[in-house]
């Protein structure tokens, strides 16, 4: 028979903490996207006066668990991987760092002419909403599909500006400085904004042939907002056909992640890192004398 040597302490609350395919490592991120978003309405509700007057002391506990949570929750990351600096410099290392220090900051920037740099700082606490991304799994996804669409919306968005330039320069000439269009620059301004179908009403044309392109120029607003939606969406859609299960190239991947250098979406079935060639299961590796 063979026998596998133990799972340290570490290993097992990395799998908890940085990994979701487990039950527990599930429930552990359910109740982090509880806390942040627990965490974002404390903030929200503070700002309100009448309701900070009236239950200051509980939100200010409120976020006080919160704080002591997460500070746990960081330095738990920090020491279940072989590499710290790898988590402690990266993006997600960063925003929780930020998010955490706040309140303690508090303590150290103390007196009357620091209490508005404090408040300021109580602010910071809103970055850990961006820590949601990291426990849903579609917005990989949907980065990948933004990333993607990077150049076609590029040269997208060229077009606008020069069709926004061309514009711009012909309500110039056809109203004038009398109907408010006393530049070009000013002019192109108005035209992006009727392109958006913001219209702020701060410029606007007073002569019919002014009112005609401007008509034009809203109608071709609403073709222009619905581009990028659809050439995201059609990117979207293709990198999500390119991973069905008909793929015969289809690979699935989990989220298991690497305690040396962090690198997440591994196969299933794979045993290294496909980064830094770490084992991913050293639990798994039995032993020259291991036989029993």
């Amino acid at each position: 028979m063979e026998s596998h040597p133990k799972r340290t302490w570490r290993a097992k609350l990395h799998t908890i903490i940085y990994e979701a395919d487990t039950p527990l490592g599930k429930l552990f991120d359910v109740v982090l996207l509880i806390l942040i978003l627990l965490s974002v309405l404390f903030v929200m509700l503070e700002s309100v006066r009448t309701i900070d007057e009236k239950f200051h002391d509980i939100l200010y506990i409120g976020e006080w668990v919160i704080t002591i949570f997460f500070t746990f929750e960081y330095i738990a990351r920090i020491i279940t991987v072989k590499k710290p600096t790898s988590y402690i410099f990266s993006f997600y290392g960063i925003i929780d760092f930020l998010s955490t220090i706040p309140l303690y900051l508090s303590f150290i920037l103390v007196g009357s002419n620091f209490l508005l740099t404090v408040r300021a700082l109580r602010l910071l606490r809103v970055f850990r909403i961006l820590k949601i991304t990291r426990y849903v799994g579609e917005s990989n996804k949907l980065k990948k599909a933004l990333i993607d669409s990077r150049p076609k919306i590029f040269v997208f968005l060229f077009a606008v500006l020069i069709i926004s330039i061309i514009a711009g320069t012909l309500m110039y000439l056809v109203e004038g400085e009398e109907s408010g269009f006393k530049s070009i620059p000013s002019s192109v301004y108005w035209c992006i904004v009727t392109l958006t179908t913001v219209g702020f009403g701060d410029i606007a044309p007073v002569t019919p042939l002014g009112q005609f392109i401007a008509a034009i120029i809203m109608i071709m607003g609403y073709g222009i907002i619905a581009v990028p939606t659809g050439i995201v969406s059609a990117e979207y859609a293709k990198s999500m056909e390119k991973r069905t299960q008909d793929d015969p190239h289809y690979v699935h991947v989990n989220t298991q992640v690497c305690r040396n250098c962090g690198a997440s979406r591994h196969r299933d079935d794979a045993d290294f890192c496909h980064r830094c060639g770490n084992h991913l299961h050293p639990e798994d590796i039995i032993p020259e004398d291991g036989n029993s």
